[in-house]
This record gives structure tokens, C-alpha cells and sequence, in this order.
């Protein structure tokens, strides 16, 4: 049995923190897992993924510390049960904006009775033998709030039974409202959307997630727990910026 110990932090209360992988390379995986990081996001919505490169990739972050996961490229049963059978343990889905497409992931994500899966993971094998007796309680599965039209039914989509918790997406959520976040009325209405999702969390027992940077230690304190943190992409150019300022040149 392999524990989903990002998932068993979050239901203790205590924040998991990840990183994203966007450019496709399962080395980098790799190398980010042995970091301490909780989990690590296989972004197949808007990396630079093939199926081959994501399989490796959950294998390679299953080597450190970190618990492999995933966000689809779009809600479709058929996409949503591909990427867990190649190994993913969280799935996130982009632009749930209904109760009935949160309804709809779960019962893609989880076996019978608790959802419509089809059994055959053939690529999870690595996580063990006994991978089916355990795989339901194990899998933390996520919906993006990421849209005005989410805002209005929050609270109902999150109440939805097999869904665990959500992650917020701050950009796409500014662009569907609608707002400057450069005017002071328009950065405390987007602040306003995110902390009702916190709440419509807490109203309805799920874990609450954001994607995030600099603000990570604000946004665990106000009490996300689902929590990205930055990914390869922004890694890689932070470093370089750092090693230029050694040496004394401008990025």
C-alpha cells in the first residue's frame, strides 16, 4: 500500500506544499521530489506533457518524497481515468463551474461502488500490487474554482460527495470577473472571491487550495492547505537570475 501523504497532512490540517512541472521533463520531476516538497503537479492542461512523459514522470516523483499528481487537460471521463492508471495519486480538473461536472469527475476518478472507474491501471503498477484495495481512500481529488460562474454555486460544488477539495485558480479567476487588480476596487473584489471559496471549504469539510508564489506564507495563514508553490519553470529562472547577479549582469 503506498500512502498518499500529502492528502493524510491536509486532513490533519496542516498545509501540503507542491511545485508544478510544466516542461516536460521527468528528470526535473525527479530532482524537485527529493526536496521535501509534499506533492508535485504533472500539469497535462498546460505543460508541455505527452502520455509517455507524464507515466515517467509519476514514476520519477515517486522515488522521493513527494506525492505524484496531475491536472488534466480537460474533465473528460476518459482523460480524468487515463492519467490516474499511469500512476497519478491527486487529480486536479480545470474550469469546474457546475455541480454536475464536479459530479461528473468524481465518478470518473474512483472505482464502483463509489464512482465508474475502469479497473486496468496497468501504468500504476509501481504503487504495488494491492493498488485497487486501497486506491479510493488514497487518491486526493481536486476542482478548480477558477471562473466567476463557479463563485455563484461554490458552496454546492464543493458539498459534491468524492471531491476532496479545490484549487483556486487567481488568474483566470481575475480574468472571468472581470477586474483590475492594480486598482484597490479591483484587488479586494478578487481578495473577496478567494476567501469565499476558503469559506465554502470550511462550510463543507473540504481542503481548501490555491496556486500561489511569493504570498505562500499569507495564504497558508489564512488557512489553505492545498498549496502551489511555485514550479520548474519559475525555479529554473530564479536560479539563473540569482547565478547572473553573481556575477554581476542584469537577467
Amino acid at each position: 500500500m503506498r500512502i498518499n501523504t500529502a492528502k493524510r497532512r491536509m486532513l490533519d490540517g496542516k498545509p501540503a506544499i507542491g511545485a508544478s512541472l510544466t516542461l516536460g521533463s521527468p528528470q526535473i520531476g525527479e530532482i524537485i521530489s527529493q526536496m521535501n516538497f509534499d506533492h508535485i503537479l504533472v500539469d497535462c492542461q498546460h505543460g508541455l506533457w505527452d502520455e509517455q512523459g507524464a507515466a515517467t514522470a509519476f514514476r520519477n516523483i515517486a522515488l522521493g518524497s513527494a506525492v505524484p499528481m496531475a491536472r488534466v487537460h480537460r474533465n473528460d471521463f476518459g482523460a480524468i481515468g487515463r492519467l490516474l492508471d499511469l500512476g497519478a495519486m491527486g487529480r486536479v480538473g480545470p474550469m469546474v463551474e457546475t455541480v454536475e461536472q464536479a459530479q461528473a469527475a468524481a465518478e470518473a476518478a474512483r472505482y464502483p461502488p463509489r464512482g465508474r472507474r475502469s479497473a486496468g491501471a496497468l501504468g500504476a503498477r509501481f504503487h504495488g500490487p494491492d493498488y485497487l484495495d486501497w486506491f479510493d481512500d488514497e487518491l486526493f481529488l481536486a476542482v478548480q474554482i477558477e471562473a466567476a460562474a463557479a463563485l455563484e454555486r461554490v458552496e454546492e460544488i464543493m458539498a459534491v460527495d468524492g471531491i476532496d477539495g479545490c484549487w483556486i485558480g487567481p488568474a483566470d479567476l481575475r480574468i472571468t470577473m472581470g477586474v483590475d487588480i492594480d486598482t484597490q476596487e479591483g484587488a479586494a473584489a478578487h481578495e473577496a472571491a478567494i476567501l469565499k471559496v476558503l469559506e465554502a471549504c470550511r462550510s463543507t469539510g473540504k481542503i481548501p487550495g490555491i496556486a500561489t508564489g511569493e504570498d505562500v506564507q499569507r495564504r497558508i495563514d489564512q488557512g489553505f492547505l492545498y498549496v502551489m508553490a511555485g514550479g520548474d519553470y519559475p525555479f529554473i529562472l530564479r536560479g539563473a537570475e540569482e547565478f547572473l547577479a553573481i556575477c554581476g549582469r542584469e537577467p
